[in-house]
């Protein structure tokens, strides 16, 4: 197999719940040399048993030691072990760290070459850092559930972990930026992500709304909320997704659906016009639509150069013949379970499959071995195990 891009560095992953380790699972796919540092008595935060399909899925390509940092002798093994790492990532609450002495400071102290990074809730600062970040309090305070689902039914929260995952990997882009400037310095740094900020980030264009023009966007269900007609369409068994911005595009929508009447109509001849008549547009096109199947209707407008798409569930997704070209369900192999498969990486290297390398580990289940890295005998390592310092 053909050297992974990031195998050259150790990370120490003492994160729990979502973001941090998906922070982490980006720079272990890519080959970094991982290590979970984990509670000896277990429990695994709010990411599902151990075997479960969530665990799996994040901690996929990881070391496990289990080992008890607030013994003394588990902070010194610790800071054993970071003296040789390159990255250490981290989701404590801000005083946690500190108090258990692996704070950056401590950690910097021993190995400047460090890269440290925390990813909390709100930040490392601030009148909200104490409080406990989750992903549905943060998108509803990041503005995303008041731009999402149809007017005049209320916040709707998204369907997938958005802002634990923007976190992570926002967080993964900044421990590789410090990494790189430290090949010209010489020195690490704190790289600091908060999923707040990481929603709003993702809020992007809309948050750009008001902070550039003073506009509060607001829900349009399945409307775009700056162009039309650009959204979700009945067929006659299912819906489509139909995008046609622009003066050419929509222009080509109606020659495809036999309605090329509606591109003289003064109501739809501009992008304005079609914007502030949204529901008459939507309705003309959505006539059209209906008469035909979702699969007639892909194929007829991404023939026409009109981007279209089915509504699929998610079995369906992993079905899609492109999805399997993909390799976007990664093939692995669980000790238990036996063949299962995860979902695969989305950034590709030319030349470079991604493969899962491994399952997700079992608590402790490098003990021994990260310990004789350290010099341990075995007698040792036994006499921690018997402490309760490591498992």
């Amino acid at each position: 197999m053909a050297p992974l891009p990031l195998e050259h560095l150790t990370v120490l992953d003492l994160t729990q719940a979502r973001a941090g380790p998906a922070a982490v699972r980006q720079l272990a796919d890519w080959g970094a040399q991982t290590l979970m540092i984990e509670n000896p008595a277990g429990g695994e935060g709010v990411i599902g048993h151990r075997e479960g399909a969530d665990f799996q899925n994040l901690h996929r390509n990881k070391r496990s030691l289990a080992l008890d940092l607030k013994r003394p002798e588990g902070r010194r093994i610790f800071l054993r072990l970071a003296q040789q790492a390159d990255a250490v990532v981290e989701n404590f609450r801000p005083d946690v760290k500190s108090r258990l002495g692996i704070d950056y400071e401590a950690v910097r102290r021993i190995n400047p070459r460090l890269v440290y990074a925390s990813i909390s809730g709100f930040g490392q600062e601030g009148p909200y850092r104490d409080r406990q970040g989750l992903d549905q309090i943060v998108q509803g305070m990041g503005g995303l559930m008041s731009v999402t689902g149809e007017p005049g039914r209320g916040p709707m929260r998204a369907g997938a972990a958005i802002s634990d995952i923007a976190a992570g990997l926002y967080c993964a882009s900044g421990i590789l930026t410090a990494l790189v400037e430290r090949e010209r310095t010489g020195v690490g740094r704190w790289v600091q992500v908060d999923l707040l900020g990481a929603q709003i980030g993702v809020m992007d264009f809309q948050a750009a709304r008001w902070l550039v023009n003073r506009d509060v966007p607001g829900q349009v269900g399945n409307d775009h909320p700056t162009i039309a007609p650009m959204g979700l369409f009945q067929s006659s068994d299912g819906h489509v997704n139909v995008a046609a911005g622009g003066q050419r595009m929509f222009a080509r929508l109606c020659a495809a659906i036999g309605r090329e009447d509606l591109c003289g109509d003064p109501q739809f001849d501009s992008g304005k016009a079609r914007l502030r008549n949204r529901a008459a547009v939507n309705a003309e096109i959505g006539r059209a639509i209906r008469t035909r199947t979702s699969a007639e209707w892909v194929e007829l407008l991404n023939e026409a150069g009109v981007p279209c798409g089915p509504v699929y569930s998610v079995d369906q997704t992993f079905e899609d013949p492109h999805v399997k070209t993909t390799g976007m369900a990664a093939p692995a192999v669980h000790p238990t379970k036996g063949p299962i498969a995860l979902v695969g990486q989305p950034v590709r290297f030319a030349g470079l499959p991604f493969a899962v390398r491994s399952a997700a580990p079992r608590l402790s289940e490098h003990t021994d071995e990260v310990l004789q890295g350290l010099g341990m005998s075995e007698r040792e390592i036994e006499g921690l195990k018997g402490e309760g310092i490591v498992a």
